[in-house]
């Protein structure tokens, strides 16, 4: 026979977070720790179902008006309405003018790919490839191949991270955005960046703001731990508000992955915020075109979730305590960590770890140290030294911190 049509195709190199989690499950020692994953776990180190969704999907079970016919191409109305709702704040100015609208996707990654095609098709002149596109360094992995996927050409990096402090380099930040050509495209994380757990101060971003508006350049938010973070769900959006204050057109690309545990539900929105009711529709309408080629109709079940919480005052309440709970718990995790590495005298400072923010934690630690916990300690992180808070636990805390002690003093 002859050879296969795909002979010449590639094996592609295993997704790096994913392939930790398999390495993770094949490992028989008792004592393995799971960093990696971006998902919540609990105390036991268990998925958590929040108590509200387990609630909502009893009422929506129960509920026989409902039936599996399609959703409209944008997605479920009472859905895409209240989450553009929470990540703009009830007194918004652009809803209140109806310049908002709003498309359901699939997760927060399917509705960066939504904008990501509509700005290459559309912004700033028609298929605009060589519009330049910004992404923090480091970033989220995913923000560079969405953007390369959907066909642009010029992926550029801006100055984020400051290892020799371990925070924020406002400075390199600002440098870059000044000299960035004008309408340039800068993804923003709107809350606990990914994986530095770094935000800007308000005040941070008021400047980064004065500095895209006199310049021109588009701001496209990753909203993807709204409440997570904080555990205040107008905390998290403070940026994003902001931004929508100031006048800015904008994309917020949000997921309820996280806040609402949907993982394997893939819900999420794309918010636009433009200048008019007008503009916003003739977008949408685009939009919509493209989803009508990619996924065509998106699924119901999680967002009949997210739109039943939302629209009801009293789960929408105990919503709010879920999260809070979550994210108490992984702030009690940065705490306990680090009052334990400092107790241990672990060379080096320690303070990053309760000043950043979110499900991650950008250590310091470098890779022959994360290799070393990983292959002697049976410890499970990226090697870029990034952990996730949420794989800590008060049973192996003390194992975590004595490892990461005895991998910065031997390995520098």
């Amino acid at each position: 026979m002859a050879a296969s049509i795909f002979a010449a195709v590639p094996a592609s190199p295993p997704v790096a977070v994913f392939k930790l989690t398999a390495d993770f499950r094949e490992d028989s020692d008792s004592r393995k720790v799971n960093l990696g994953v971006g998902a919540y776990r609990t105390d036991e180190g268990q998925p958590w179902v929040l108590p509200v969704v387990k609630k909502v999907e009893q009422m929506i079970a129960n509920d026989n008006s409902l039936n599996h016919e399609y959703l409209p191409i944008l997605g479920l109305p009472e859905f895409r309405a209240n989450a553009s709702r929470i990540a703009l704040g009830d007194d918004s100015p652009a809803i209140k003018e109806k310049r908002v609208g709003s498309v359901q996707s699939l997760g927060g990654t399917g509705a960066l790919r939504i904008g990501a095609e509509f700005l290459r098709r559309w912004y700033n002149g028609n298929n605009n490839t060589a519009t330049p596109v910004y992404v923090s360094a480091p970033s989220w992995e995913n923000h560079n191949s969405v953007f390369m996927d959907a066909g642009f050409k010029d992926i550029r990096t801006y100055h984020y991270w400051d290892a020799a402090k371990r925070g924020l380099d406002l400075q390199g930040l600002l440098n870059d955005m000044e000299q960035a050509p004008e309408f340039s495209i800068f993804i923003l994380h709107a809350c606990a960046h990914n994986p530095t757990g770094t935000d800007p101060t308000p005040e941070q971003w008021k400047q980064i703001a004065a500095v895209m508006k006199r310049r021109s350049l588009f701001p496209f938010f990753d909203s993807a731990y709204q409440g997570f973070a904080s555990g205040s769900l107008d905390k998290d959006a403070w940026a994003v508000r902001f931004f929508v204050s100031e006048g800015f057109e904008l994309f917020c690309a949000q997921s309820f992955s996280k806040n609402f545990g949907l993982y394997n539900e893939r819900v999420g929105n794309l918010t636009v915020v433009g200048k008019d009711a007008d503009n916003v529709q003739r977008v949408l309408s685009q939009m919509e075109k493209i989803v009508r080629t990619t996924w065509s109709n998106p699924p119901s079940q999680g967002a009949r979730i997210v739109a039943t919480t939302l629209s009801s005052p009293q789960l929408f309440d105990e919503w709010k305590g879920n999260v809070k709970t979550m994210a108490d718990r992984v702030l009690l995790m940065r705490s306990e960590l680090r009052s334990r590495l400092e107790a241990l005298g672990t060379p080096g400072t320690w303070n990053h770890i309760t000043e950043q923010i979110g499900m991650f934690s950008f250590t310091g630690l470098n890779p022959k140290q994360v290799e070393y916990l990983v292959k002697e300690k049976h410890i499970y992180l990226m090697a870029s030294g990034r952990i996730n808070m949420c794989g800590l636990t008060t049973k192996n805390l003390d194992y975590v911190a004595k490892s990461i002690h005895e991998a910065v003093t031997k390995i520098q």
